[in-house]
């Protein structure tokens, strides 16, 4: 499909897919779109939500002219995937917890899967634990204050580092965990800091899986031939504070993109 690829994300959790897109499609022209005016998604209603991810998803696609779309959110791809293949005329990519990579990567065999509190709690995740990873231990940890913390360090600030030492606290419970899911795309932009805490405060390392690659392999695969471009690319977002412009800017400017716009979404 011609066109560039749109990562659609809540906030700017999708930069992390955005950074293994450009790895593994080096030149690829790549257009983003969050909907940072509901942000969190996990605390939102099912029903509403997949409305919601419709109407903004169908908006920034025909914005953008994007010729595939990458929903790189566990919440709206959980909701959302069959209704935007059913509606959208391109590819649609959807993300989900590295779980069966993780199962794979450990020794133990005793994972801990990070994730905001609707993704730990959905069934969903329950079934991919027994697709994917039966014989292991799967700690579920909710983080949700982890989600601030990376809107806040993209926008350049920097992390609370107690909120991310208390994200990392339950895993004193298993000292047998060596694998960590890091199951909401936010998580990943905030790797570096997570592993420097858990050393600091827990004396212990860990390997750190994300969905990020197996987004950008399977993008790859659905794309075709994709829009090649060196150009900076769109930002779409859904809320335009004036005074965080700058930093929205910035923060955007730093994985290859323009200055945010704001996408007009149709009433319904």
């Amino acid at each position: 499909m011609t066109g560039p690829v749109l990562v659609f994300d809540s906030g700017v959790g999708g930069l992390s897919v955005v950074a293994a897109l450009r790895q593994r499609m080096p030149g690829v022209s790549l257009a983003y779109c969050c909907d940072n005016a509901m942000l969190p998604y996990g605390i939102r209603e099912d029903i509403w939500l997949v409305e919601r991810i419709l109407a903004v998803c169908s908006a920034a696609v025909e914005a953008s002219g994007a010729g595939t779309l990458v929903v790189a959110c566990n919440t709206a791809s959980t909701l959302a995937l069959d209704a935007l293949r059913a509606h959208l005329r391109i590819p649609v990519v959807g993300t989900v917890p590295a779980i069966k990579p993780a199962a794979r990567e450990s020794r133990s065999g005793h994972l801990a899967l990070l994730a905001t509190s609707a993704t730990v709690a959905r069934s969903y995740t329950q079934r991919l634990i027994d697709d994917f990873a039966p014989g292991c231990q799967v700690m579920r940890i909710a983080a949700d204050p982890l989600v601030t913390q990376a809107e806040r360090w993209i926008l350049g600030c920097s992390p609370d580092q107690n909120v991310l030492r208390q994200a990392l606290i339950p895993l004193q419970q298993d000292r047998q965990i060596d694998t960590i899911v890091l199951g909401c795309t936010h998580f990943p932009l905030l790797r570096d800091l997570l592993a420097k805490a858990a050393e600091e405060h827990l004396g212990r390392e860990f390997a750190w899986i994300d969905s990020g690659d197996a987004i950008a392999r399977r993008t790859a695969q659905v794309a075709g031939t994709p829009e090649l471009s060196d150009a900076p690319g769109l930002v779409l977002v859904t809320a335009l504070e004036p005074e965080r412009i700058p930093a929205m800017a910035q923060g955007f400017a730093s994985f290859g993109f323009n200055s945010p716009t704001l996408l007009s979404i149709p009433r319904a």
